[in-house]
């Protein structure tokens, strides 16, 4: 059962947790589904250093008019393929997004994505209906390549 501030999200993919690691944690992948409904994230504004740590930044931009929000955060568990876990230090209380990637067979991976410590603003309905569409966007991301 999840706390409040606390958010737990599950999908299934036909695809490798290796593919779906290095989907969430490579640039050239992050470009093309970072980041909610109307908006990008150019491969520019995308730093990852992938290591206990690192620094992972990315800088999303809305279609509609051209305004920037920067996501800074610091790994904190890098465990390739199974786990992903970095804190985002800027955000009131030090919000925390845990992935892990289970192998459920069949060729499909199970990802939850876990998040803790999610200020107040991040928890209204709109907030994440947009969350959810970052998340649709990676399904339809991975779907495409993997069958590809």
């Amino acid at each position: 059962m999840t706390q409040p501030g606390e958010f737990s999200y599950r999908r299934v993919h036909q695809a490798s947790r290796d593919l779906l690691f290095d989907c969430m944690t490579t640039p050239e992948h992050l470009t093309h589904f970072w980041g909610p409904d109307g908006t990008t994230t150019p491969l520019d504004g995308i730093t990852v250093d992938l290591r206990p740590g690192g620094r992972f930044e990315t800088v999303m931009v809305n279609v509609a008019d051209g305004s920037q929000y920067t996501m800074r955060a610091i790994y904190v568990e890098v465990s390739r393929p199974e786990r992903l876990a970095w804190t985002e230090p800027d955000v009131e209380g030090g919000m925390t997004t845990t992935i892990t990637f289970t192998d459920v067979g069949d060729g499909q991976t199970e990802v939850v994505t876990h998040q803790t410590n999610v200020p107040q603003a991040y928890t209204t309905s709109e907030a994440r209906r947009g969350f959810e569409t970052s998340l649709r966007r990676f399904d339809d991301y991975v779907a495409a390549i993997a069958s590809g």
